[in-house]
């Protein structure tokens, strides 16, 4: 199966590091219009911390994408919020 991580520029999805601060950069802007920036990035530290040490290759794959699979999600719905034009089938 392929990676939803292709979706993401490469230097993005290839490095761990830089896919965390790409969350923590998305959570912070959430949290700003949401009025609960705290929460939203203690969520995103959490879930990082909780798998730092994990070693499994196919488990590190499998976290990295869902990490992407919620950038890629987040950056559909703003695109849509900003021009107006649905991009993903639901309705």
């Amino acid at each position: 199966m392929p990676s939803i991580q292709s979706a993401l520029p490469p230097e993005l999805a290839d490095n761990v590091i830089r896919l965390y601060r790409e969350c923590l950069r998305r959570a912070y802007y959430v949290g700003h219009q949401q009025h609960n920036t705290k929460l939203v990035v203690d969520m995103v530290r959490q879930q990082f911390k909780k798998n730092m040490h994990e070693t499994d290759p196919v488990k590190i794959q499998k976290l990295k994408d869902d990490a992407a699979r919620g950038l890629i999600n987040h950056i559909l719905h703003e695109s849509e919020r900003i021009t107006g034009r649905k991009f993903s089938g639901s309705n």
